[in-house]
């Protein structure tokens, strides 16, 4: 899967801030990798018509059982919301036992700054 390039869902308003939120995960099996591809397309359209979504982008490396999420929300809460919410909470429910790691990063921008770049969110991975 090629990266998909960043989604605007919501136009955030001028002067807003974001919530950024980042995501890197490993599967410990191709059978995790391969669940996970089969509901990416579920996921991506509940991701465009989620309410406070700035923005999202997916990079994967299959073949590493890698995976990069980068969104852009108009608040914590709208993100909590989000990943609650089905189809998302319960394909990460499904996930859990595959995880080799997961790490996330949060952090602030400002809305002049979106879409937030890979290269920025990759720095802030070890």
């Amino acid at each position: 899967m090629p990266t998909l390039p960043w989604t605007v869902p919501n136009t955030p308003p001028a002067r807003a801030k974001a919530t950024v939120f980042a995501s890197r995960f490993e599967t410990r099996t191709l059978w995790g990798a391969l669940y996970f591809f089969f509901h990416t397309p579920t996921v991506w359209r509940q991701v465009s018509r989620a309410p406070g979504a700035y923005g999202a982008s997916l990079k994967a490396q299959p073949l590493k059982r890698t995976f990069w999420t980068l969104s852009a929300w108009e608040s914590p809460q709208a993100l909590k919301d989000f990943a609650a919410r089905a189809p998302h909470g319960p394909v990460a429910a499904g996930l859990r036992g595959q995880m080799r790691s997961v790490t996330y990063r949060t952090w602030q921008a400002s809305a002049e700054e979106l879409p937030v770049g890979w290269k920025d969110a990759m720095r802030r991975f070890p």
